[in-house]
């Protein structure tokens, strides 16, 4: 299986994108950041690279979206628990983001999330148990 994963963002700017997730309390793997990327620590052997629009370009031959005007992607991240989901939404909340709903109660599941400073979807969420069978 795989090791790592990374999953790789368009940025418009890379500065205030690490401000914010700095502020959110994430770190920065300093040998994969400079001043095109940035290698976002999500948790052991998960990252999201940030990486400014024309390096991102450079990966593909189709046009960058729009994250602001369409969602592409849900990037979504278990938490501990409930507090660490409402905790980390306040703090991004903090540093500029923006909530698309309300927190979701599903009984097995507890989620919310937030749109980062360039519309990346991030959806936290905490299971304490096993979704209902159909």
């Amino acid at each position: 299986m795989h090791k790592n994963m990374y999953v790789n963002l368009p940025i418009k700017d890379l500065a205030r994108s690490m401000a914010f997730f700095k502020a959110m309390g994430y770190s920065f793997n300093p040998d994969f950041t400079n001043d095109i990327a940035a290698g976002l620590v999500l948790g052991e052997n998960l990252y999201a690279m940030l990486l400014t629009e024309p390096f991102f370009q450079g990966f593909t031959p189709k046009p960058i979206g729009d994250a602001t005007a369409q969602t592409s992607v849900l990037i979504a991240l278990d938490c501990q628990d409930r507090a660490e989901v409402d905790a980390l939404v306040a703090k991004a909340k903090a540093a500029g983001a923006t909530t698309p709903r309300e927190p979701q109660d599903l009984g097995f599941m507890y989620q919310h999330g937030f749109h980062d400073l360039d519309g990346h979807v991030w959806e936290l969420f905490h299971m304490s148990g096993m979704p209902p069978k159909n």
